[in-house]
């Protein structure tokens, strides 16, 4: 080291050595004693080491600091990679020797990494805690729960942090699937006002203003509450869509009575066909808008109630018309009934009202369909009732015909009589077989049934019977005829070859020429008449006699009241 020359220091410079030559120019120049001199350096000494003293003394305490800085710094390093859940850190230094603030040199940065990186994680610890706080408020119903998350920093691990994830991930989910339930909760509201005609909006307020379709979805209130009071509130719309059905159905039903009962026109049935349509339908099959609403069921409770109105005053003559309509059945079965009776019964029950008009009606309705089967029934007897009344009106029709000397003459139509007659012939020969069929079908329905087969009020097995017997007394009668043509064309054949001359043939005794059958003059609907003992009290009134004579009447006659006809003349 060089050195320094006290007594001429460098220019500018002032250190110890110049201060205490100057000190010693102004001692000699005062004249201090030497006892003074070495006095005041000892002074001098004292204070510099007191000077020097305080220095170690602060550089003790700073390099105190510096190793508890140290200390704090490893500590620290420590903590944090606790607290992140590092067990190791690519900024830690390998190397611990050094100077103090070599090491706190080289600590510095990894400590400097660290509280970036716990700065980080708390801030991602702060969102996910806080989305949870804000979804538990959603589901608990405190949507406004702003309370700020206090993070615990003693434990800012990954691990830490992924559970945080894990819950929040489950509570996103469990959103998820209420929003959707919620929304499907809505959508249930929504359909089942539509068809029952009230508002939604009004009525999904009321559960809770964010389900109002105003608001975004993610905005919809997912609480218990809400869940419960929607799930009410459809149970609630589903029971009264029930009850709005059933008693839609019921005026339905009442309706279509009411239709049926005074046989209203398809087109008038027609303004009601909205509320007939769901007649027979379920609950969950009913979802066309207002199809339950109010307003349309008061509307059916109207028309039932003025059809009911009208209903009193034209029951008579739908009664009537039933009635006239199994009249008519009875008629086209040829079965009598009492007519007069039936309505003077029908007026009597209207007027007394002890009987609703609708069992009225039914009962009724089952007479009718009763008659049908009963006219069913006799369809087949009655078709070869009247094949057998047309075979014996041609049969009438033959024997007038026999009975014209003129008929082979060119006269106009004489042609279309004779085919006539020809398909008479045949349809007269089959009478015995059809006769015989109708009384074994007719005695076979009589043993089904039970009941004695009445055509017209008359016992058809009597009818043919009686149909029988004049048909062997007209067979007698055209023998005895035959017979007695004999006896007196013989006297002339005698004379004529007697003379040599012939005269024109005697008319014979009579040309009366009874024909058996059920009709008369081609009148389907007159019948024979039987006394209470079933024995023949008359002839049918369609049978007649072929010949124009009286004499045929009156034979006609008395063989019905049981005398023989007077003898004729011939």
């Amino acid at each position: 080291m060089a050195e320094v020359d006290i007594q001429n220091p460098p220019l500018g410079e002032t250190t110890c050595g110049s201060l205490l030559h100057q000190l010693q120019k102004i001692w000699d120049e005062v004249g201090e004693s030497d006892e003074e001199r070495d006095k005041m350096l000892l002074q001098i000494d004292q204070e510099c080491l007191d000077v020097y003293k305080r220095k170690v003394d602060q550089a003790a305490k700073s390099r105190s600091h510096l190793l508890q800085a140290l200390a704090d710094a490893k500590h620290e390093l420590s903590t944090l990679l606790a607290s992140l859940g590092e067990k190791t850190f690519d900024g830690i230094p390998e190397k611990t020797s050094g100077t103090i603030k070599e090491q706190l040199a080289a600590i510095a940065p990894t400590l400097e990494l660290l509280w970036k990186q716990k700065d980080e994680r708390i801030k991602e610890f702060s969102d996910v805690q806080t989305q949870i706080q804000k979804i538990c408020g959603e589901i608990a119903g405190n949507n406004d729960c702003t309370t700020k998350q206090v993070v615990d920093v003693s434990d800012l691990s990954l691990k830490k942090l992924d559970e945080f994830h894990d819950q929040l991930q489950e509570l996103q989910k469990e959103k998820s699937d209420r929003l959707h339930k919620v929304l499907e909760l809505v959508s249930t509201v929504h359909d089942l006002c539509a068809v029952l005609g009230i508002d939604f909006y009004s009525t999904v307020t009321e559960v809770h203003p964010s389900l109002n379709d105003a608001t975004g979805v993610q905005s919809k209130s997912i609480s218990n509450d809400t869940l419960a009071r929607l799930a009410k509130t459809v149970v609630a719309l589903k029971e009264d869509k029930k009850q709005r059905l059933q008693k839609l159905q019921e005026l339905a039903t009442q309706l279509t009575d009411l239709w049926n009962l005074m046989d209203t026109s398809e087109e008038e049935q027609g303004f009601f066909d909205h509320v007939t349509c769901n007649i027979s339908a379920s609950v969950d099959e009913v979802n066309v808008p207002g199809a339950l609403a109010l307003d349309l069921i008061e509307q059916a409770e109207m028309e039932v109630e003025r059809l009911d109105r009208l209903k009193s005053s034209r029951m008579k003559e739908i009664a009537f018309k039933r009635q006239g309509e199994l009249e008519e059945i009875f008629a086209r079965a040829h079965v009598e009934i009492d007519t007069q009776a039936a309505r003077e019964k029908i007026l009597a029950l209207i007027d007394s009202g002890n009987v609703e008009p609708s069992e009225l009606l039914a009962d009724m309705d089952n007479q009718i369909v009763k008659a049908k089967e009963e006219a069913l029934s006799r369809k087949d007897i009655l078709d070869k009732v009247e094949k057998w009344m047309s075979a014996c009106e041609e049969e009438s029709w033959l024997e007038d015909y026999n009975r014209d000397d003129n008929r082979y003459n060119a006269s106009r139509g004489a042609h279309l009589n004779l085919k006539r007659a020809e398909k008479a012939r045949i349809l007269v020969n089959k009478i015995p077989a059809l006769v015989d069929t109708l009384v074994a079908k007719t005695r076979a329905w009589e043993e089904d049934h039970e009941l004695t087969f009445v055509y017209d009020g008359v016992p058809l097995l009597a009818m043919l019977d009686e149909y029988a017997m004049l048909r062997q007394e007209r067979e007698e009668e055209k023998r005895r005829l035959k017979d007695q043509k004999k006896i007196i064309e013989q006297p002339s054949t005698e004379h004529e070859t007697a003379f040599g001359s012939r005269s024109s043939p005697a008319r014979p005794l009579s040309n009366t020429k009874k024909v058996v059958g059920p009709r008369a003059n081609g009148t389907p609907n007159r019948r024979l008449s039987l006394n209470q003992n079933g024995s023949r009290s008359g002839k049918r009134d369609s049978m007649k006699s072929v010949s124009p004579s009286n004499f045929a009447k009156e034979d006609a006659a008395s063989r019905v009241s049981g005398t023989e006809p007077a003898p004729s003349t011939p």
